[in-house]
């Protein structure tokens, strides 16, 4: 963890057709050889996404994008693999180089229907010999301020700059917010079953520990088994106990009345995602029934192991809950499914991999077609009965 994790950068990406320059403006803009450039259309055959420091915005990564007038053989992959960017996108750049196309316009009310910034760019205009002209019927019929770049001469990169600099300024969200304070003396129960990596802790115990220790809280870690040992050496309970969901229901048992309780999955759905929504969706737990279908949706991409949470934990929980005829279907990774609409309830994992915008936009999609859909921690919690003795 030597670097911010990719899923806490804030992700810009480079929309246009085949060489409208977005490689060469990615090389200019971060001084580096980053992507790819060539005159031939279609260079950029895949998305490709780097990560980088950049001054006055910190922390990024740029997605560097397949030109979407793409008309070779594997275009249309490329395309949709382009369209699937779109959902992780916080800020959009998109190049135009000459008269609006139809396909330009449909790919800029798609971002703005996203409630994604997006910066319009008059791109080569070292190359554009009517450019005030083209400037103006641009913007009369985009409706939107464009900037005129060059990655050759440099022309406009520093109101490039600063209009990322705009565009990227968020609310800050923090992962223990309102929970606790400084002083406090939080407990960590964190299990090391075979799913567990070798010699290392996942990602939201890494962010959580680091937040913890920057609130200037005391913190205590341990296993499951080792948790009744750990309480007895504290002079008194600690003021919070975040455990791993798939034990929420054993450290129930064993938590002081005093110490309030949560899990890592659930304060991930608070960072990242709609709590609220969250909620609400376990509501639909209670209705499923034999002919019921449930998609159980992971973030990562990881081989799946004997005591998987998403594949092998969660889904036995859910059947033993319910019913063991429910049907489950697991997605992994970018695999989450156009139409929702055969599905009964949506359970969706921490999504540590994953920015706040990918997140909120699984749960957009889930809202516009009707579809109930809730997190790992809050279903588990909902199943074993304890989520409104839960903090979240």
């Amino acid at each position: 963890m030597q670097q911010r994790p990719q899923s806490e950068r804030v992700h810009i990406a480079f929309f246009g057709r085949c060489n409208s320059g977005k490689s060469t403006l990615i090389n200019a803009l971060t001084g580096q050889n980053i992507a790819v450039v060539s005159d031939v259309s279609g260079t950029t055959t895949d998305s490709v996404s780097k990560s980088i420091e950049l001054p006055g915005i910190g922390a990024c990564v740029l997605i560097d994008t397949p030109g979407f007038d793409d008309k070779s053989v594997l275009g249309e992959q490329r395309v949709a693999q382009t369209i699937k960017v779109i959902d992780r996108v916080d800020v959009a750049l998109l190049l135009l180089t000459d008269d609006v196309t139809d396909e330009e316009m449909r790919w800029y009310k798609e971002l703005k229907a996203r409630d994604i910034p997006v910066i319009l760019l008059l791109a080569q205009v070292d190359r554009c010999v009517e450019r005030d002209e083209l400037s103006m019927r641009i913007k009369e019929k985009m409706g939107h301020s464009l900037i005129a770049v060059s990655a050759i001469t440099g022309e406009g990169m520093d109101e490039l700059r600063v209009a990322l600099q705009q565009a990227v300024q968020r609310e800050e969200r923090t992962i223990l917010q309102g929970l606790v304070e400084a002083g406090d003396t939080v407990m960590l129960i964190m299990p090391q079953d075979a799913s567990a990596p070798k010699g290392r802790l996942i990602q939201p115990q890494v962010q959580t520990i680091r937040e913890l220790l920057d609130r200037q809280c005391t913190v205590i870690s341990s296993t499951t088994e080792g948790m009744p040992a750990a309480l007895a050496a504290l002079a008194a309970p600690p003021r919070l106990i975040i455990t791993d969901s798939q034990v929420f229901e054993a450290v129930y048992r064993l938590k002081p009345e005093a110490s309030r309780l949560t899990s890592f999955s659930v304060l991930f759905a608070r960072y990242k995602g709609d709590i609220t929504t969250f909620v609400e969706g376990a509501k639909m737990l209670s209705c499923l029934t034999d002919n019921s279908r449930v998609l159980i949706a992971e973030a990562c991409t990881h081989i799946p192991q004997n005591e998987d949470i998403g594949r092998v934990k969660l889904p036995a929980l859910l059947r033993r809950k319910i019913s063991p005829m429910l049907h489950i279907d697991v997605v992994s990774g970018n695999e989450f499914p156009q139409d929702l609409t055969t599905y009964d309830l949506v359970i969706h994992c921490g999504a540590c991999m994953f920015n706040s915008r990918h997140v909120l936009n699984r749960i957009a999609r889930a809202r516009i077609q009707s579809v109930p859909i809730t997190n790992y921690g809050i279903a588990i919690a909902a199943l074993t009965g304890i989520l409104d003795r839960i903090e979240y």
